[in-house]
């Protein structure tokens, strides 16, 4: 694995600099390798990790697992494509087992959610059915807890 993306994965928040200094190599390397991770589309983009129960306003995430009738010559990509492509999907996976498809979406409320699984997804051609799971709570985001540390000595509660 290329040491600049290693690192990016390790320690995110390091700058261009300090990340030539772990590495021991100057920040224009660092720089170029950087430009070509993104040029060979390893590096598509950087997103911050953020604790949307901390927001006011808040976000409703949604998981939708979808069965689809895969297509002959196109298997389930041309579908998986084209569900990727509206504004509401973060993130469509493929998947093995119960159901094809892995759907994140974000909306502003639930019923928006709602009426994109019901007017937009599920309607398609090829889309056999949608199971959706609303996110609740988030404990931990890509790698990060979102509430402090709990302390060892502290105990869950089981009952009231």
């Amino acid at each position: 694995m290329n040491q600049v993306l290693k690192l990016l994965l390790e320690q995110p928040d390091l700058s261009t600099e300090q990340m030539a200094q772990v590495l021991n190599i100057s920040v224009e390397e660092v720089t170029r390798q950087l430009e070509q991770l993104k040029k060979d589309r390893v590096l598509l983009g950087w997103r911050p990790v953020l604790n949307l129960g901390k927001e006011e306003d808040g976000v409703v995430r949604a998981v939708i697992e979808v069965r689809i009738t895969p297509e002959r010559g196109g298997g389930y990509n041309r579908l998986a494509e084209r569900i990727s492509r509206f504004d509401e999907v973060d993130s469509c996976y493929l998947m093995s087992g119960a159901y094809d498809l892995l759907v994140f979406v974000t909306g502003p409320s639930l019923q928006k959610v709602a009426a994109f699984v019901s007017e937009k997804l599920a309607p398609l051609e090829g889309v056999l059915s949608t199971s959706t799971h609303f996110l609740l709570r988030s404990y931990k985001e890509h790698g990060f807890l979102l509430e402090g540390p709990q302390s060892e000595g502290e105990l869950l509660k089981v009952a009231p």
